[in-house]
């Protein structure tokens, strides 16, 4: 088994699109649901399928992200030039952070329109994509 993709319930589908998009997703395919209803699936350029979906349900009401959902990672190769990017965008990615101290990933949050959390993410030189087990040994 594997994870397909994360699923966020969005308010404002033309806005969601648009903050994400200026992320750096692109739109891969819709799924009309009838009623209003739709899903929009995305990914990065570059990834071989689907890993972001925004289901917009007009009549679903308001969003609350506060029910236990914490947030999602994006692994960036050069966070400088893409916090750069996102600013230029219009979007306002928070300071760089060093959680692991100078020597380790170097990281940013920025929040979605209807307040999804957003790590970015550069891991330092030589670190292998993603949180692998040779990250706790």
């Amino acid at each position: 088994m594997k994870t397909l993709f994360v699923s966020y319930r969005v308010t404002d589908l033309d806005r969601s699109l648009g903050f994400y998009t200026a992320l750096g997703y692109a739109e891969l395919g819709r799924v009309d649901g009838g009623d209003g209803n739709h899903l929009v699936l995305l990914k990065f350029p570059g990834e071989p399928a689907a890993s972001l979906e925004l289901v917009h349900r007009p009549d679903g009401g308001h969003v609350d992200v506060g029910s236990g959902f914490d947030h999602l990672a994006i692994q960036a190769e050069a966070l400088a030039t893409t916090l750069q990017r996102l600013t230029d965008a219009g979007l306002e990615p928070e300071p760089v952070q060093y959680p692991g101290g100078p020597h380790g990933p170097k990281t940013s949050w920025l929040t979605d329109p209807d307040g999804y959390r957003i790590e970015l993410v550069e891991w330092p030189s030589g670190h292998p994509d993603g949180i692998t087990e040779a990250d706790f040994s």
